[in-house]
């Protein structure tokens, strides 16, 4: 039998990934004396801390040093001459380093072969170096024994510095943890703390990297938090999963509903009660992880699975409050026979507008939500001046004028932010710039921002609206109205920004256009 005749079994596919590169330690070898760079290498050629060897960077005075240092961030140790283009060029660097590139991480281990021009008492009181030592005495295992202890106390040290960023992420998201926002810091926050705990491998913040991530609405993986190569790519909305290999692994354990390892990478599942699929990644932790980070593990998973639910149930109660708001709105609307669009068409001319005045968008998103209810007090109005096709007369005119009072007394009980919103809405969306609205009089911005807002954006919607008593206006003559009353009606500010944003808020009108909703039986 020929070899070309053996045929082999097709293995299963193998989704644990291979045992990835360790990044070496950087050592900035900074001396003028080409010998020493050589030297320097030679014998710590072998050299390997935690699985990884070293890379050598070279520079030859003080400024170049300083131009290294201050593009490479992640510099573990430097070896550094004193006396070289200049009696100090060394002191100098090592000032530069930490006083002014403000970087307190890195090992500054000083070498010099004169050491009158640098007194050993006097550098350690005055600088902020870590060793010191005489080139006469660096024999090549007290040059290994001080590197080893360096990189050693830089991997503490950038430990610490992740507690103090994960604390940070953790202290920013406790004061409103309901927010999308701070729920991510949060996980942020605790997964920052998580890496810097099981040290993951080749520093924190370079190759031992770890997100969460939870299922999108169409089943995509997005993340939530992300350290080390990973947290570039997570932005403000998230981002999706673009290694191929890991989203093997995430579907892998999504579909088995439970956790593993695939090498060294830990992928764990974790669902929440809203039926949200929780992914862990944790590159790089060993497949022996003791019990007591086994713990922890669990803790963080579960905690934060309870944030995200508890979002999830806020979101949800928001929701079916803004859509009662919406509904009772259409149902004043359709009363008054107007149509199921004017509520949502004022609510997107208020966002336009407000935003296009630079108004705050947090500001602007809860009247936009409250907006709805502003004609809530018609449903107090008898219906022969409601839906009477000709022009009130002047006691019934004060009859309809009392619907802005009534919508506040209904609303203005309640404690809720939204509504107490939509009650000062109600209250002064008949309000005028110079003072002759009802039913305070209020002038200029005695008004609330709200009642403003909404006033422009219904007035512009009721003249390019056909109602049962007008015929819609064309649209060039309602902002040709809009200008004429700038400073009458309109606040002249708000008015500015309608005609900054005319294209938009025509785009608007045409989206929404008017359509009859079901009028109850008489």
């Amino acid at each position: 039998m020929t070899d070309s005749s053996l045929v082999f079994k097709p293995e299963e596919a193998d989704l644990s990934p291979k045992r990835p590169e360790k990044k070496p330690w950087k050592i900035l070898i900074v001396d003028d004396e080409p010998e020493v760079h050589t030297a320097t290498k030679l014998v710590l050629d072998d050299f390997e801390f935690e699985g990884a060897g070293l890379e050598f960077i070279s520079a030859h005075s003080g400024k170049e040093a300083v131009k290294i240092m201050e593009i490479h961030e992640d510099i573990a140790v430097i070896l550094l001459d004193v006396v070289m283009e200049t009696q100090h060029a060394g002191l100098e660097v090592a000032h530069t380093v930490r006083e002014i590139l403000k970087n307190n991480v890195v090992r500054i281990i000083l070498r010099t072969g004169q050491p009158g021009q640098a007194p050993e008492r006097k550098v350690i009181v005055e600088y902020d170096i870590n060793d010191y030592k005489q080139k006469t005495d660096m024999t090549a295992q007290r040059l290994f024994t001080a590197i080893y202890t360096a990189i050693r106390s830089y991997r503490d040290i950038q430990a610490i510095e992740k507690n103090r960023t994960g604390l940070r992420y953790i202290i920013e998201a406790s004061g409103d943890l309901f927010k999308q926002q701070s729920i991510k810091r949060l996980a942020q926050g605790v997964l920052t703390q998580m890496s810097a705990l099981f040290r993951l491998q080749d520093s924190i913040y370079i190759r031992s990297e770890g997100f969460t991530l939870t299922q999108g609405p169409e089943g995509d993986c997005e993340f939530i938090a992300a350290t080390g190569k990973f947290a570039g790519d997570c932005g403000k909305n998230g981002c999706k999963i673009k290694e191929t290999e890991l989203e093997q692994q995430f579907r892998h354990v999504i579909r088995d509903k439970k956790s593993r390892y695939f090498g060294d990478n830990f992928v764990g599942y974790f669902p929440t009660q809203k039926k949200k699929h929780h992914i862990l990644y944790l590159e790089g932790c060993g497949s022996d992880m003791n019990p007591e980070h086994a713990d922890l593990l669990d803790i963080f998973t579960r905690n934060v699975g309870v944030a995200f639910d508890n979002r999830y149930l806020n979101q949800e109660i928001q929701e079916t409050q803004q859509e009662i708001i919406h509904l009772l709105g259409e149902l004043v609307e359709s009363r008054s026979k107007e149509t199921a669009y004017h509520v949502i068409r004022v609510g997107e001319y208020i966002d336009v507008l407000g935003n296009a005045a630079g108004y705050a968008t947090k500001d602007i998103a809860l009247i936009k939500a409250a907006c709805p209810m502003h004609d809530i007090g018609k449903m107090a109005i008898p219906d022969a001046i409601l839906m009477k096709p000709g022009k009130l007369t002047a006691d019934e005119f004060n009859i309809m004028k009392t619907h802005t009072e009534i919508g506040h007394k209904i609303l203005s009980t309640s404690r809720r932010t939204l509504l107490q919103m939509a009650a000062t809405i109600a209250y002064t969306h008949h309000e005028r710039w110079n003072g002759t609205g009802y039913p305070r009089g209020l002038k200029g911005v005695e008004i609330p921002l709200a009642g403003r807002l909404t006033c422009l954006a219904d007035i512009f919607d009721a003249l390019s609206s056909e109602r049962v008593y007008k015929e819609a206006w064309p649209l060039d003559k309602v902002f040709d109205y809009i200008k004429q009353e700038k400073g009458k009606i309109f606040d002249p500010h708000l008015v500015d920004a309608a005609f900054d944003v005319k294209e938009r808020i025509l785009e608007i009108r045409q989206t929404y256009t008017d359509s009859p909703i079901h009028q109850p039986p008489a």
